[in-house]
């Protein structure tokens, strides 16, 4: 156990990664883990100075950290990453593209305020900028500096309720909650992650989609089962995959989730 863990750790020394939405929650905790492998970690985040106090804490530690204001919505924050990245580093190894929103309602473990038939406008294109457009436009602006590292990897944190199989099974825990704003975010997050791996697919890029489990955040709610050092557990896995680890794929630690 500890030879294989001591080979991780070398294979992610020098490797630059990018979090989104790094500076709480589950975001700050794969940070954390990253930054234990030896990876250098962004973390990147809308309120510059709580990614600052993350990356600090994250220094004092001895690990390698720094800060980044990036609203993930915003095209001059997408492209000052690009440039600071490919300033800085020149290359992008690891993307975890980790922030989003849930608009339906107080938080995931509330029921939806309105029924799909009636769900607001401005919940539905909120939830779509920071969950869809936001994901896939940054992974787009940033894929050059993550070909030029010799094995990218992006992972996608989607969510069960994004599966449409999940969603049209009534025997699934997500059924009963119709959340049209969130889970159409992710069902089309996990499209764009199919669609991108078919693309990529032969060269040493890996991209996927994580389920990380129902978490104990602002967004879980304290009602959740998991932990934050659980619920990055899959996002980790993903991203630190070796030459043989698939792609294309929707996982929930070790399990291929229907989509």
């Amino acid at each position: 156990m500890g030879d294989k863990t001591a080979e991780v750790k070398r294979t992610l020394t020098g490797k630059v990664a990018l979090v989104t939405g790094g500076a709480r929650g589950v975001g700050l905790e794969i940070c954390r883990q990253l930054a234990v492998l030896g990876a250098q970690v962004i973390v990147a985040a809308r309120d510059e100075t709580k990614a600052e106090a993350a990356a600090k804490e994250l220094r004092k530690q001895g690990y390698q950290a720094m800060a980044l204001r990036l609203d993930v919505t915003l095209k001059r924050d997408r492209e000052a990453a690009d440039a600071y990245l490919s300033g800085r580093h020149g290359v992008l190894d690891i993307l975890i593209n980790n922030a989003g929103v849930w608009l339906d309602s107080a938080n995931a473990a509330t029921p939806p305020d309105r029924p799909p038939s009636q769900a607001l406008e401005k919940d539905i294109r909120g939830t779509f900028e920071a969950n869809f457009f936001a994901p896939l436009l940054l992974t787009q602006r940033l894929l050059p500096l993550l070909r030029r590292s010799p094995a990218g990897r992006i992972v996608n944190v989607s969510s069960i309720r994004g599966s449409l199989a999940h969603l049209s099974d009534p025997a699934s825990p997500v059924y009963p909650i119709k959340a049209l704003a969130y889970d159409t975010s992710k069902a089309a997050l996990n499209a764009f992650t199919i669609l991108l791996a078919e693309e990529l697919r032969g060269g040493p890029i890996k991209i996927n989609a994580i389920h990380p489990g129902w978490v104990r955040t602002a967004m879980g709610s304290e009602h959740a089962e998991l932990s934050l050092e659980d619920g990055a557990r899959t996002a980790i896995r993903y991203a630190t995959l070796g030459e043989e680890g698939p792609t294309g794929g929707f996982f929930y630690l070790e399990e291929r989730l229907p989509w």
